[in-house]
């Protein structure tokens, strides 16, 4: 290194982490290589803070200030990103670190001003000047536009060197890899950076204050032309559940709901079609994205009972029901908070209603991990659903695809078997259980990704047993007792965004979750043949002898429920078998989870071991023999009766309350006194209130009644017993 050199402080805060992102994992693991074998190109960094490097080669590379990786010149044959550009920074760095070592004044120079890449930082640091020699005019307009729809954004404060902030958009995720330049920010939408969404999310930070690091996500309703808190500050959102067309929504969707519970959902669907198109487009006129789309999944399902489809769930349907009237009632209180005070409201309305995220956006270079898939049938389709997480930003997607039993017939030929059918070009066993790399994926805000079929474009490797190592927390927890307490603490699904991964696992409710710990071993499993399911208990395995009174513990133990299903015949014998250790010693497990009292109960989609990744619904198995136990007694009685509770209220969902027996109507007053019995008052004089209504003319109100003991009994089956 020669020169006078001027100090590239950006370069040297670029961590692995940040450099795979900006390029991608083959490039800086072999950089990495060359690096600790002393390979290293020559380097020259000119009083400008231009670095430039020459190769044995011949390759030159070229990288300016202000500009990103892929703006870099070089000379080799790459179209694109290539591993020269990485290998400028990892070089640059190493002989940065080896300076105060060699004791050469012009290497030492570039350490004049060291970074401190433990310290805490936040892009809010980050002023006008800045944003207006980082991106063009054009950029800052559409970001400005952006902002007019006061988009609610995520932000996730600094937590260590390795991870660094992040800003959760409606449609895409920035993260900010250096302190000293914003060019090297990454959004992970097609432009890759430089763009609109990264001044929104450095808008969010300015707004969201000072934040402790490792602090949780918080969220913020980012302001129209906002470049300060005093502007934001200055002005208030305008209440966005006040006008003709917000109260006439309310009213339709309650119109709506009561005509359900009244008159059940084994209905005609076509009855109702009209009055779902007529709330769902005053939905899509206001913005309210998640509104309209709990109405659509509230129709899917409508449509799936009367297909007798698979898909259908009748614990789903109430709780999106329930989750529907909650929703806007959260929205309406949104903007005010509790004691009175002007303090900005922690969840605004427009989060709770999801304006603002409506379209897709196109995605840069993304590499998808299965974490499984959920198949289903009906009498005229059949489809799935595979759920992926993106290891760089740790969110989960979901790609949907069906096809029609009616096509097939007409077109003369068999239908193809469901695993061999096509999505993106491949087949769905094989995405299902793979590693998707692609250049031309889509992503809705609610997490559903689309791949179109590329030549070159999308590439599939198998998944393997160190596939979901990069994911971190929330997402992957390391303890049932960490688990637990995120579960805990998550905020109920009537006021998060919508996500379709909570749809996707028919049957299940709860929150997709990897758990890996040390030492996995299964502590039982049995057959319950009464309800069609498989349970088992995970634990880990004590390593002295004062570790074995912990691993008794239900509370320590991962509960696995995995029921029959005729869609996927060999997914109960898939996991027997592997619990059984025919694939090795388990690492790893990912599916849907909930909370039963003080249990994590887990319904899962996938379990890797140290010789390969089972994901359940597409594995073929031959049959495990099993002991027979049921698992009534497993469930402590306070939660056994809010569980009979919720299954009473999606029987009335389903047959409607005007078609209740007179002894159908007994056996609910006999649940009001079992509710007072236990405790729950409130909720016994909820339901009593409700058979009360049923016979008069306060029909009205029978909607937000039954809703409010919904949610109450979803909370006590969660709930930790005494």
């Amino acid at each position: 290194m020669s020169g006078d050199i001027a100090s590239r402080a950006d370069l040297l805060e670029l961590t692995p982490e940040a450099l795979t992102a900006l390029a991608n994992a083959g490039f800086v693991k072999r950089a990495q290589k060359d690096v600790a074998a002393g390979l290293l190109p020559k380097l020259e960094t000119g009083a400008d803070g231009t670095v430039q490097a020459q190769f044995d080669d011949g390759v030159r590379t070229s990288l300016p200030p202000g500009r990103t990786l892929r703006d870099a010149q070089c000379s080799c044959p790459a179209s694109g990103m290539c591993r020269h550009r990485v290998m400028l920074v990892l070089a640059y760095q190493a002989l940065a670190k080896a300076a105060p070592a060699t004791g050469d004044a012009s290497i030492a120079s570039v350490e004049a001003s060291p970074p401190e890449p433990e310290a805490a930082w936040s892009p809010a640091q980050f002023d006008d000047a800045a944003l207006a020699a980082s991106f063009a005019p054009s950029v800052l307009d559409q970001a400005v536009k952006l902002a007019a729809a006061r988009p609610v954004v995520g932000v996730q404060a600094w937590r260590s060197a390795s991870a660094p902030p992040v800003a959760r958009l409606p449609m895409c995720s920035v993260r900010f890899f250096s302190r000293s330049s914003l060019v090297h920010a990454r959004c992970d939408c097609k432009q890759g950076g430089g763009c609109a969404h990264v001044v929104i999310a450095l808008w969010a930070f300015r707004q969201a204050g000072a934040l402790e690091p490792g602090s949780a996500e918080v969220m913020v309703e980012v302001q129209p032309a906002a470049s300060s808190e005093e502007d934001s500050a200055a002005s208030p959102a305008p209440s966005v559940m006040q006008g003709e067309t917000a109260v006439a929504l309310r009213s339709g969707i309650d119109a709506l709901l009561l005509s359900l519970w009244l008159d059940g959902s084994s209905q005609p669907a076509m009855a109702l079609a009209a009055r779902f198109e007529a709330v769902r487009e005053q939905a899509r006129t206001l913005g309210w994205s998640w509104v309209d789309d709990a109405l659509d999944e509230l129709w899917q399902l409508l449509q799936a009972q009367q297909a007798r489809s698979s898909r259908f769930e009748p614990l789903r349907l109430l709780r999106v029901t329930t989750e529907l009237w909650a929703r806007l009632r959260a929205a309406a209180h949104a903007g005010h908070p509790p004691d009175g005070s002007s303090a900005r409201p922690a969840l605004p309305a427009s989060q709770i209603l999801g304006i603002g995220v409506k379209g897709e956006v196109a995605l840069d270079h993304l590499r998808l991990v299965s974490l499984g898939a959920e198949l289903w049938s009906d009498e005229t389709a059949e489809g799935a659903s595979i759920l992926f997480a993106d290891p760089d930003t740790q969110n989960v997607t979901v790609l949907e695809r069906q096809w029609s039993r009616t096509a097939d017939a007409s077109a003369g030929g068999a239908a193809p078997s469901l695993m061999n059918r096509r999505v993106a070009g491949f087949p769905l066993r094989q995405l299902a259980s793979g590693q998707v790399i692609t250049k031309t994926a889509t992503r809705r805000a609610n997490g559903l990704v689309d791949i179109t079929a590329g030549a070159r474009q999308t590439g599939v490797l198998p998944l393997s047993p160190k596939s979901w190592d990069d994911l971190v927390a929330p997402l992957r927890q390391h303890s049932v007792a960490a688990l637990v307490a995120h579960l805990r603490e998550a905020q109920p699904d009537f006021v998060k965004p919508r996500q379709a991964a909570s749809g996707a696992s028919a049957g299940a409710s709860g929150q997709l979750h990897v758990v890996a710990f040390e030492r996995m071993e299964v502590a039982s499993c049995h057959w319950d043949a009464a309800a069609q399911v498989l349970h088992a208990r995970l634990g880990q395995a004590p390593e002295t002898e004062d570790e074995e009174d912990t691993a008794d513990d239900n509370a320590s133990r991962l509960r696995l429920a995995l029921p029959h299903r005729s869609v996927t015949p060999g997914a109960v014998d898939a996991l027997a078998r592997t619990l059984a250790g025919e694939h090795g010693v388990l690492r790893a497990v990912a599916g849907t989870v909930h909370l039963q009292g003080d249990q994590a109960v887990m319904q899962p989609l996938t379990v890797l071991t140290d010789q390969r990744a089972v994901v359940l619904q597409v594995e073929t198995a031959a049959p495990q023999p099993l002991g027979l136990q049921s698992d009534i007694e497993e469930t402590p009685a306070l939660n056994a009766l809010a569980g009979d509770t919720l299954e009473l209220l999606s029987l009335w969902l389903r047959q409607g309350l005007r078609h209740q027996s007179g002894g159908a109507l007994s056996r609910a007053q006999a649940q009001v006194l079992r509710l007072k019995q236990a405790g729950l008052g409130r909720s016994a004089a909820l339901l009593g209130t409700v058979l009360e209504n049923v016979r008069s003319a306060q029909r009205l109100a029978l909607v937000g009644q039954l809703a409010m003991l919904g949610l109450a009994m979803q909370g006590v089956a969660q709930s930790a017993s005494a």
